[in-house]
C-alpha cells in the first residue's frame, strides 16, 4: 500500500498536508464514514482522491457542478490519473461505453451528478464495480437548510443502499450547525468522524466600505496593493464596464463571465493565473476549482445574496498564508438594489409554472415530450417574447435547475444559417469577381450538401480548422457573401444552454417542489436579512460576525477588519489630526478639488480626511464652491 504523503508528492508535488487534511484521509482509509468541513482553499478534492488511491477499486464522486467536475476529471487525467466523467449531453450507447471502462478498465474516479443516479443503467453497473469510496461534495446542497439545496441530492441514499459497506465522505466549505445535522441524517452516516477546521481567517482582514466612488476606491487599493487582485460583480455588463475603467487608469485586467466562450474564458484565466494582468473582473461564475495562493485583495462592488457565497469568495484571498483583504464596497443605494434583487424578484410557484411552460412552448416540446432533449437558448429574446422580467426569470430558470426540472448552462453559441439564393452560374460569376472569396465559398459547397435548396446550419469554427485560417477570415466571407445578396444568412447568438430533464407535464410537472419553493423563498429571505445586518452592524468585529453566523465563537476581535480598525482610529490624536489639517491645505493650493479627489491623494482613512474637511469648512479656512470644489 502506498503511503498518502508518497502519493501527495508524487501526483500534486507536496511534500507536506495542509491542516487536518492527513487526519481526514486516515479516517477515511479506516473505513469510517467521514464528515470534512473545510473552508475554500482548504484542499477538500485530495481528502478523497489520495484515499481512493491508496485503496483498491474505484471512487464515485457526486458533484452537483459540471465546470467543477470537468475541472478535477482534466487536472486527474493530466497527471496520469484515469478519471471519468458522467455530465449532460451523452447518449446511452456512450455511457453504457464509459460505465464498462469503470468496470472493467482499472479506472479510479467516477464523477456523477445527483440526477445520474435515478438512471437504472447506472444503478446496475455500480453494481459490478469495486468501489472502494463514495465521496458527496458540496455536501450541504442535501441539506434544505444548506445554501444551495438541490433535492437530487436525496437521491444519494441510492447509492448508499447499493453500497452499504462503503465508507463515505462528505465534504463542504460553508455549514452552519443546523446543516451539518441535516448532512449526517441524510446521508446516513454511521459513526461519523467529524473534522471541522476553525473558519476563521486570522490573515484575511474583512474590511465594510463605504463610498461614493466604487472605482476610485479600486484603484486606491490596487496602489497600495498592486498584487493579484479579483474583483466580483453581479452582472456581465458590470465586469466590462469595470474592467474597461480600470484600464484606462492604466491596470492590468481581464473580464469573466458565464456569457463568454470556453476559449475566451480559458484565455482570460490564463493571463491572470500567470500574473500577466492584476486583477480579473468576475461574476460568481468565477472561482470556483481556482486556487491561486497570492491573491491580495478580493473586492465585492455590489453585496453578496448570502454570508455563505461571500465567505467562499472571499476567502479565495490570502490562501498563501500573507495578509489579505476581502472588501466590500457599498453605497446608499445597495441594500434597496439587494432586496429588489433577491427579494421582490423572487418567483413564487405559479410563476414558476408560467416559465416553465412558456419554455416548452418556445422550443415547441409536446406534452409528454421533452426529456433529456438539449436546447440553445438566448434569453434575453425569450424573455422579450413573453414579456417576462429577465432578473425574475433567471432566478425561475436557476430554481428548475436545482430542482432537477431543467440543467441550466451558461454557454455563447452563434448559430449560424445559411441558404445560396443565386444560381451556380451566377456564383461562378460572382467569385470569378470576387477571387479572395473562393475558397472558403468552395469549402462550404463541398461540405454542405443541399444549400441551394434549403437552409443549411454551418459550423464556422469546424471550417476553420478545416483550411486552416482563422475563425474570423471564415465569419467575415459569410458577412460579405450576405452584403452580396449570394446567401440568406440568420445568425442567433445564445447565452445559455436548457437540457430537460423530465418530460413536459406542464402544472404536474412543478407540484411535486412547489412545498421545497416555498420553503426556499423563506430561507432566500432570511439570508438577505442576515448580509444586511453584517453590512450596518458597525459594532462587533466583523471576523467576529462571519464565526458567529457559522455556529462557531471567536476568542477576541480579530484587529485588522474594518470595524476594529476603526475603533483604533475613531478619535485621531492631536498630531495626526494636524497632519490631515496641513495636507489637505497644501493640496488646495494648487487647485481647487472635491472631497473625492482630496482622499484619493491623501494616504488617510476616508473618514478621518471628510471629518477633518468639515472642521476646515467649520473654521472658515476653506470654502466650498457653486460646483461642489473646496479652495481656500
Amino acid at each position: 500500500m502506498t503511503k498518502p504523503l508518497a502519493l501527495l508528492e508524487k501526483y500534486w508535488g507536496h511534500t507536506s498536508f495542509r491542516p487536518l487534511q492527513a487526519e481526514i484521509i486516515d479516517a477515511v482509509i479506516l473505513q469510517k464514514d467521514t464528515l470534512a468541513l473545510l473552508p475554500t482553499g482548504g484542499g477538500k478534492s485530495v481528502c478523497f482522491q489520495i484515499p481512493a488511491l491508496v485503496m483498491d477499486g474505484i471512487c464515485i464522486v457526486i458533484s452537483p457542478l459540471v465546470a467543477l467536475i470537468q475541472d478535477q476529471v482534466t487536472n486527474l487525467k493530466a497527471n496520469g490519473i484515469k478519471a471519468i466523467a458522467l455530465t449532460g449531453g451523452l447518449k446511452t450507447e456512450e455511457i453504457g461505453a464509459l460505465l464498462d471502462n469503470c468496470v472493467f478498465g482499472d479506472y479510479k474516479f467516477l464523477y456523477l451528478s445527483p440526477e445520474r443516479l435515478q438512471q437504472e443503467i447506472i444503478q446496475e453497473r455500480i453494481k459490478q464495480m469495486n468501489v472502494n469510496l463514495i465521496a458527496v461534495d458540496e455536501a450541504h446542497c442535501i441539506s434544505q437548510w444548506g445554501n444551495d439545496f438541490r433535492p437530487a441530492y436525496r437521491n444519494i441514499n441510492t447509492l448508499r443502499e447499493l453500497l452499504p459497506n462503503v465508507p463515505c465522505i462528505a465534504l463542504t466549505a460553508t455549514a452552519t450547525p443546523k446543516v451539518v445535522v441535516d448532512i449526517e441524517e441524510n446521508l446516513h452516516l454511521k459513526d461519523v468522524q467529524n473534522f471541522q477546521q476553525s473558519f476563521s481567517r486570522e490573515n484575511l482582514a474583512y474590511t465594510v466600505l463605504e463610498t461614493e466612488n466604487k472605482v476610485l476606491t479600486i484603484e486606491k487599493t490596487l496602489r497600495k496593493y498592486p498584487q493579484s487582485c479579483i474583483v466580483y460583480a453581479r452582472n456581465r455588463k458590470s465586469t466590462v464596464t469595470i474592467h474597461e475603467a480600470l484600464q484606462r487608469k492604466g491596470f492590468t485586467s481581464m473580464y469573466f463571465h458565464g456569457g463568454l466562450s470556453s476559449e475566451d474564458k480559458k484565455k482570460s484565466l490564463q493571463k491572470w493565473l500567470n500574473g500577466k494582468v492584476q486583477t480579473i473582473v468576475a461574476t460568481n461564475a468565477f472561482g470556483m476549482g481556482i486556487d491561486k495562493p497570492d491573491v491580495k485583495n478580493v473586492i465585492h462592488i455590489q453585496l453578496p445574496d448570502s454570508l455563505e457565497s461571500y465567505y467562499q469568495e472571499a476567502g479565495r484571498a490570502g490562501r498563501d498564508g500573507e495578509y489579505a483583504n476581502a472588501i466590500i464596497l457599498t453605497d446608499q443605494n445597495d441594500i434597496k438594489q439587494l432586496q429588489q434583487q433577491f427579494i421582490h424578484n423572487l418567483p413564487d410557484v405559479d410563476f414558476l409554472k408560467l416559465v416553465f411552460r412558456k419554455l416548452c412552448s418556445f422550443f415547441q416540446i409536446a406534452y409528454g415530450e421533452g426529456y433529456e432533449t438539449k436546447h440553445a437558448l438566448a434569453f434575453y429574446d425569450f424573455c422579450k417574447a413573453y414579456k417576462f422580467p429577465t432578473q425574475k426569470t433567471y432566478t425561475a430558470l436557476q430554481l428548475l435547475d436545482r430542482h432537477s426540472v431543467i440543467q441550466l448552462s451558461q454557454s455563447f453559441h452563434r448559430k449560424t444559417t445559411i441558404q445560396f439564393v443565386i444560381d451556380q452560374y451566377n456564383l461562378l460569376n460572382y467569385l470569378d469577381n470576387h477571387p479572395h472569396l473562393s475558397l472558403i465559398t468552395q469549402a462550404i459547397l463541398r461540405t454542405y450538401g443541399g444549400v441551394f435548396e434549403q437552409k443549411i446550419k454551418i459550423n464556422t469554427t469546424f471550417l476553420a480548422q478545416k483550411l486552416g485560417l482563422p475563425k474570423e477570415k471564415i465569419n467575415e466571407t459569410v458577412q460579405q457573401l450576405a452584403k452580396d445578396e449570394v446567401i440568406l444568412l440568420e445568425e442567433l447568438q445564445t447565452d445559455a444552454e436548457i437540457t430537460f430533464l423530465v418530460a413536459r407535464e406542464d402544472d404536474k410537472t412543478i407540484n411535486p417542489i412547489a412545498r421545497d419553493v416555498r420553503h426556499q423563498n423563506e430561507l432566500k429571505k432570511k439570508r438577505v436579512q442576515s448580509v444586511i445586518k453584517y453590512i450596518e452592524n458597525t459594532e462587533t468585529c466583523k471576523n467576529t460576525q462571519l464565526l458567529s453566523y457559522f455556529g462557531e465563537t471567536a476568542k477576541t476581535p480579530c484587529g485588522i477588519c474594518s470595524v476594529c480598525k476603526a475603533k483604533k482610529t475613531a478619535t485621531p490624536d492631536n498630531e495626526l489630526q494636524m497632519l490631515i489639517h496641513d495636507d489637505i491645505l497644501k493640496v488646495l493650493k494648487t487647485n481647487p478639488m472635491t472631497s473625492t479627489e482630496i482622499c484619493a491623494v491623501l494616504p488617510y482613512r476616508e473618514h478621518l480626511i471628510l471629518a477633518i474637511i468639515q472642521l476646515l469648512l467649520e473654521a472658515e479656512k476653506i470654502k466650498l464652491t457653486e460646483t461642489n470644489m473646496y479652495t481656500l
